[in-house]
């Protein structure tokens, strides 16, 4: 039977390295999964309160489908949280997805046609490229200097071209934790505007930041086409609740895009009640607990990126935000990323993900690992890793 070639494009290293893993733990070897950036997995959890706002909202009855564009009261504190990151912006800016997957899928079904060219960090968090290619884009890798956390302007200048119709931003990035400085975001922004750009930012990780105070794009973006893109998985530990939002800058060249695409919500109907109002009430109640998060996950940061730059043959640029490592393969004596990652999986029990499912341009020779497990299983995992790499 047929199937549409649009799926072709379509993977998600992150989770399709776990088949892998499936099979190693059936032969009896322990694995330890360093794979999937889902706090809740490793022992982290919404705060009370926020759980007990889910369950009172079922209680109460509100388990009917909502208003497709989402609950006004939580879109109400969302541009709050916006404006008070630069952005100015009401409740109407916003529109409220299952998780930020869907708004990413909303954003690029509305914006990109067939043969469009749509321009990401390399290296990137994989879903950008296969939606722009499900929807008969081409992604287009541009060049970030992981070091010193800035784009590489230039390259991105030599990339554009009359195909071109979005910038793709995440800061902080998944998989390297790069966080784009205010000149940064500035420098993209003009470019943007000079060449009639979307620009599609992702802040997911926005309050996971270690050493310096993170600036969101709101701050540069004027009257920008801008469109954020973010969500609760991550910095709120709801991860399975499937929670995210568009948010649109108050850009007259967004009208268009603003009137068409609500219609997608529309069609799949609405996002989860419930979860809305425990969305609500993770941001009106105590965030007291998201600094305590963040402590301990710069305590793990810190622990790995020690240990992964005392192992000849790897180094690691220090992450400024999220919670990834992404180690460069110095001597490689398996030939791939792939291989690397999959030899280690089955000889030590260690899940990673190679780096080339990040984008091969820039991802080739690294490898992406979650320091979200406690310090002592991430301590085993680095030796297990030393001896892989040095045996």
């Amino acid at each position: 039977m047929k199937v549409s070639k649009k799926v072709a494009g379509v993977e998600y290293a992150i989770r399709d390295i776990v088949l892998a893993a499936r099979k190693v733990q059936q032969k009896g070897m322990k694995v330890d999964y360093l794979n999937i950036g889902d706090p809740v997995q490793y022992g982290f959890q919404p705060p009370d309160n926020v759980k007990q706002a889910l369950i009172d909202a079922i209680n109460r009855g509100e388990n009917y489908y909502s208003t497709s564009e989402g609950l006004v009261e939580l879109r109400d504190e969302i541009a709050k949280k916006e404006n008070a990151k630069g952005l100015s912006i009401c409740a109407d800016d916003v529109l409220i997805t299952n998780g930020v997957s869907e708004g990413l899928d909303m954003v690029i079904s509305s914006i990109v046609e067939e043969g469009d060219e749509v321009l990401l960090p390399g290296p990137y968090y994989p879903p950008y490229a296969s939606y722009v290619r499900l929807h008969g884009g081409v992604p287009v890798e541009f060049a970030v200097d992981l070091e010193h956390s800035t784009p590489d302007i230039e390259d991105i200048r030599k990339k554009i071209t009359p195909k071109t119709v979005a910038i793709c931003l995440i800061s902080p990035n998944n998989p390297t934790g790069v966080v784009f400085n205010e000149n940064s975001l500035r420098d993209l922004v003009n470019i943007a505007n000079q060449n009639n750009l979307y620009i599609i930012c992702d802040e997911i990780y926005d309050q996971i930041i270690f050493d310096e105070k993170f600036t969101g794009i709101g701050k540069v973006a004027g009257d920008s086409p801008v469109i954020i893109l973010n969500g609760f998985s991550k910095v709120h530990l709801m991860s399975g609740w499937r929670i995210g939002y568009i948010a649109f800058n108050q850009s007259p060249r967004l009208e268009e895009l603003r009137e068409n695409l609500p219609k997608l919500a529309r069609v799949r109907i609405a996002t989860n009640l419930p979860v809305q109002y425990a969305a609500l009430e993770s941001l009106r109640g105590p965030q007291d607990y998201i600094s305590k998060f963040v402590s301990e996950i710069k305590l793990r940061r810190d622990l790995v990126i020690k240990r992964l730059n005392e192992i000849p043959g790897l180094s690691c640029p220090n992450p400024k935000g999220s919670f990834y490592a992404f180690p460069k393969i110095e001597d490689n004596r398996f030939g791939t990323d792939k291989e690397f990652v999959t030899k280690l999986l089955e000889s030590k029990g260690v899940l990673t993900v190679h780096g080339s499912g990040f984008g091969t341009q820039y991802g080739s020779g690294h490898f992406r690992l979650v320091y979200l497990p406690s310090l002592d299983v991430l301590d085993s995992a680095m030796t297990k890793i030393e001896e892989f790499v040095t045996q």
